[in-house]
């Protein structure tokens, strides 16, 4: 079992952050180790989304998404080789476009999982994945300024 919680602010409002955040599809453009994004299903507030991920090995999975706009998504694993994988956006307001944006996640591994794809998963790639989503918005909320 690995679980890892990391926070970062962004100069976006808590809108424009939602917006990236749920923009599954598109995670391929800025998060390298996303080969894929594609939506299985969406409405009422939830999705379904099928990942694939290049990490060590490629690995398939899908998440159930429960989407609170502005202020949080939810997820839960739908189907995959995890035993869980569990986790959450919290987007906190702090000013006019400033939020922070908590990352949670938790993940037990499945007998075809190596430890170290979890490791990868949860821990290494938490702050360089952070990044990327605060670069993202802000460099969306630049362009429709």
């Amino acid at each position: 079992m690995a679980a890892a919680q990391q926070s970062i602010e962004v100069g976006v409002s808590a809108e424009r952050f939602f917006e990236v955040v749920t923009d599954y599809e598109r995670y391929p453009e800025f998060l390298s180790d996303v080969e894929s994004a594609d939506v299985v299903s969406r409405g009422d507030g939830a999705a379904e989304v099928r990942f694939s991920l290049n990490l060590v090995k490629r690995l398939y999975y899908t998440l159930r998404l429960e989407e609170e706009s502005p202020r949080r998504v939810v997820w839960s694993l739908a189907d995959g080789p995890f035993k869980r994988n569990d986790g959450s956006w919290l987007i906190e307001e702090l000013g006019p476009d400033r939020v922070r944006a908590t990352y949670s996640i938790d993940v037990a591994v499945g007998v075809f999982v190596p430890g170290a794809i979890v490791n990868r998963l949860v821990g290494k790639t938490l702050p360089t994945t952070l990044e990327n989503f605060r670069v993202r918005a802000e460099s969306l909320a630049a362009q429709d300024s």
